[in-house]
Order: C-alpha cells, then sequence, then structure tokens
C-alpha cells in the first residue's frame, strides 16, 4: 500500500508539471516577407522566411534576377560599359531578439553575379563572366505588426524596416579581381568583386511586407 501511495504521489507531481509546463508552451511564429527595394531599384523579387522563439529566430532568404546597371554600378563599370545581374542571392539569418520588435542576425550569404556588357545586357551575346561573392555580416531588423491586437485577419500585418553591413569575406575570382579583354573599350581591363550594398559599399537598407502567422 506504501508503494501504491508513494508512486501515486509521484505521479501526480508529473502531472502537475506538466501541466505547468504546458502553460508555458507557446504556438511559433512564421513570418514570410518581400523586399521592397529589389522590384523598385533592381527590378528584382526577393523574399524572406522567419521563425521566430522567445529570444532567437531563424530566417532564410533568396532573392532572384537584381539588376545593376547606370548610375546603380561604380565609375570602374561604367568606364568599362558594364552592367550586372545577380540570379541568386541566397543565405540564412542567425538572430537575437534583444526586444519583442528588434532583433540582430548574424547573416552568411552568397550572390552569384553575371557581368554584362550593358549595350547587351542580359544576353548572351553581351555575357562577359560569372562569378560569385560570399558575405558575413550583421543586420539589425524592426519587426513591427500594427496590427496584431486585432483578432481578425490584419492582425499578423507584418511591417520590418532593416539596416545591414555584409562585406565580402571571399570570391571565386583569383584575387577578388576579373582580368579579361574588353570588346567596348578595345583593351584589357580589370574589375574588381563588387559589394552587395549601396554605391558598392557592404551597407544596404530595406523595408520587407509580409504577414506573421500563429502570432502570440
Amino acid at each position: 500500500m506504501k508503494n501504491l501511495i508513494t508512486l501515486a504521489i509521484a505521479f501526480s507531481l508529473v502531472q502537475f508539471s506538466w501541466a505547468q509546463e504546458s502553460k508555458k508552451v507557446r504556438t511559433s511564429e512564421w513570418s514570410l516577407v518581400f523586399g521592397v527595394n529589389q522590384p523598385l531599384f533592381t527590378n528584382g523579387f526577393n523574399f524572406e522566411i522567419d521563425y521566430w522563439a522567445d529570444k532567437w529566430m531563424v530566417d532564410y532568404s533568396h532573392g532572384i534576377g537584381l539588376e545593376f546597371t547606370g548610375d546603380f554600378v561604380t565609375a570602374e563599370a561604367q568606364n568599362q560599359q558594364l552592367a550586372f545581374n545577380i540570379t541568386h542571392s541566397v543565405g540564412f539569418g542567425f538572430g537575437y531578439r534583444i526586444t519583442k520588435g528588434l532583433n540582430l542576425r548574424l547573416e552568411p550569404k552568397w550572390h552569384v553575379w553575371e557581368v554584362h556588357y550593358a549595350d547587351a545586357f542580359k544576353s548572351s551575346e553581351g555575357l562577359v563572366d560569372t562569378y560569385t561573392t560570399y558575405t558575413l555580416g550583421l543586420g539589425l531588423y524592426y519587426r513591427w505588426t500594427p496590427f496584431e491586437k486585432q483578432n481578425n485577419a490584419l492582425r499578423g500585418l507584418t511591417i520590418a524596416p532593416n539596416a545591414r553591413w555584409w562585406p565580402n569575406i571571399a570570391t571565386t575570382l583569383d584575387n577578388n579581381e576579373l582580368a579579361y579583354f574588353n570588346s567596348r573599350t578595345g583593351q584589357n581591363e580589370v574589375h574588381q568583386a563588387n559589394n552587395i550594398g549601396m554605391g558598392n559599399t557592404p551597407f544596404f537598407v530595406n523595408v520587407s511586407i509580409g504577414y506573421t502567422f500563429g502570432m502570440k
């Protein structure tokens, strides 16, 4: 009898503990957002999938068909009559939630660049070469859900402004430069591997818009 009583007490304690832990379990939050700058300025497309835990988050992002032409390329590239198409810009983010909305992420990414002559952009005849850059940097993001207190479909609407610093850590080019004969200038030229950000720097800002599912 004593053993049965002890077993019953132990079972009750386990059940109570499990019930208490169950109260702490929260539904997972997922966000699907789309970058605004990509279609506005580079004729491309970018999506991002985020998973949110209490203090941590992870993301996967993928940019497609990002075009850098005209004033969006360096003076060096303009002199060499070059334009660029990023066929894929892919990577992950591993973030810490400083506050509910503000989060800082470590972001390894890789970017596939097609080098074209500007007057034959995105054609097989105008393709000069292809190379890949690898970046590792930081991103500061703010996830804003302005209607989260409403109990309707607007609740998950998400706006995420962000600032990122993605320096190149490696490229597939020898010495991070492309040496080639330029048929437009009629001479040998050297193109330095591009940076992914504004003005050929590692820095850029963006705003993403989408939806968060499973809002707590």
